[in-house]
């Protein structure tokens, strides 16, 4: 794999600061952001909201980075990041969207921001939280205050100070009770950045009297999933504690398994595209890339794998399996790699999240290996095995598999997507 502009500059600074010995002899070491600038664009050197794209370096030896002012970055052995973990069964409420809101459209949510204000229109962020008024207060950049806290390390603890950093918070909303602090991402991921619940808790936390509540915010494919954590130990980073948890969607009807049966029987095969068979054992991370893709236009691999929670083997595999269903292409534009959506890919992203679904759906059981495998899935009145998966696969003309490896590792996004449909079903 290629290194990124990232690693290529993170190398050279480690090289000429001797940061690897540094920060072995004393457990840390600060950087300013001049020395960074040298080499690429601090603010572009130093945004990783996933452990993903901490640059090789810092991979290899378990460093992390935080900033302590205004112009300067904490280098060392720490944990910063939090996992989301398997997730459990999580409640899902259907709320309605106000009818008379003309500058709102629930189903063009590009944006964190136009994510939480529907969130807060449709009551969703009162509902979470449990208060019947709520008031957007703060909200944007501002400074960190002063203030110090522990973290793990590989040394056992180590201590932080901060002085006056920048902090950004995509929504604050106060109600009678307590101070709400939201973290909102518009894309689905395996961890977060805890730096950006934790600096905006400690600055409020500060200045309040009302409880300091903070929360983090996935909206994808239609649907709202909150996060509340509590800090158990105010000046510990790594206390986070999810407290509650819950996912809303907007009503607009239902579907039913009459529908997804209907959709099977109907549905033409094509043709195999001259395209890999996919290996994107999440169809959720499929939509959402392509709602990515929606928001920016056209989005290079490196932009893709920078920017959002897939290391680079997933950005071919996620972009791949969109590609095979015709929903994303790809052209070279200043000698890179670009993908963009489809005019098929437009136009599903148009429809409403409903449709949409049903779209989806439709194009996945295009496909025979798809078809066959809910087919028997219904037959039997469970999941196939995996085993009967690769049978069905290997009777189905695809293109460039040819192991029995192969088979098995595809196998497994037969059965993600064929349980993603299922998951559409309203009981």
């Amino acid at each position: 794999m290629n290194d990124s502009k990232n690693d290529i500059a993170w190398q050279k600074i480690f090289d000429k600061h001797g940061i690897i010995a540094k920060v072995l002899a004393t457990n840390y070491h600060v950087i300013n952001s001049n020395d960074i600038n040298e080499f690429r664009e601090a603010r572009l050197m130093t945004k990783f909201d996933h452990k993903s794209q901490l640059p090789k370096l810092f991979s290899d030896n378990n460093f992390s980075i935080l900033p302590v002012s205004r112009g300067s970055y904490i280098i060392a052995n720490i944990d910063t990041f939090h996992n989301f973990g398997n997730e459990e069964e999580v409640e899902i409420i259907k709320i309605n969207f106000p009818s008379d809101l003309e500058s709102l459209d629930f189903k063009d949510i590009t944006s964190e921001s136009t994510a939480i204000n529907c969130a807060f229109v449709t009551k969703i962020l009162h509902d979470f939280i449990e208060e019947e008024e709520l008031h957007p207060t703060v909200s944007g950049r501002m400074s960190s205050s002063s203030f110090e806290f522990k973290i793990n390390s590989v040394n056992d603890l180590l201590d932080v100070k901060v002085e006056n950093s920048q902090i950004e918070i995509d929504g604050g909303f106060e109600g009678e009770k307590s101070l709400n602090l939201i973290e909102a991402k518009n894309y689905l991921s395996k961890d977060f950045l805890v730096r950006q619940l934790y600096y905006p808790y400690r600055l409020w936390k500060s200045k309040m009297y009302k409880n300091v509540r903070t929360i983090f915010l996935t909206y994808t494919n239609g649907v709202f999933h909150l996060r509340e954590y509590l800090f158990e130990d105010v000046k510990y980073y790594n206390s986070l504690k999810l407290i509650h948890q819950k996912k809303y969607v907007v009503t607009q009807g239902a579907i039913n398994l009459e529908l997804i049966q209907e959709i099977l029987n109907k549905t033409k095969v094509v043709s195999e595209p001259q395209i890999a068979f996919p290996q994107a054992d999440s169809f959720e991370r499929v939509i959402n890339l392509c709602e990515l893709l929606k928001e920016k236009g056209t989005l290079t691999k490196e932009d893709i794998t920078t920017n959002y929670d897939f290391d680079e083997r997933q950005t071919n595999y996620y972009s791949d399996a969109a590609r095979y269903l015709g929903l994303v292409d790809k052209k070279i534009e200043n000698r890179q790699i670009v993908f963009f959506l489809t005019k098929s890919g437009r136009e599903i992203f148009n429809l409403t999240i409903l449709n949409r679904q049903i779209e989806f759906a439709k194009i996945i059981l295009s496909h025979l290996a798809f078809k066959r495998s809910l087919e028997l899935y219904f037959s039997k009145s469970g999941v196939p095995s995996r085993y009967e998966i690769v049978e069905i696969m290997k009777n189905s003309q695809l293109h460039n598999i040819n192991s029995g490896s192969t088979f098995n590792r595809r196998a497994s996004t037969i059965m993600g997507w064929i349980n993603w449909i299922m998951s559409l079903i309203e009981e």
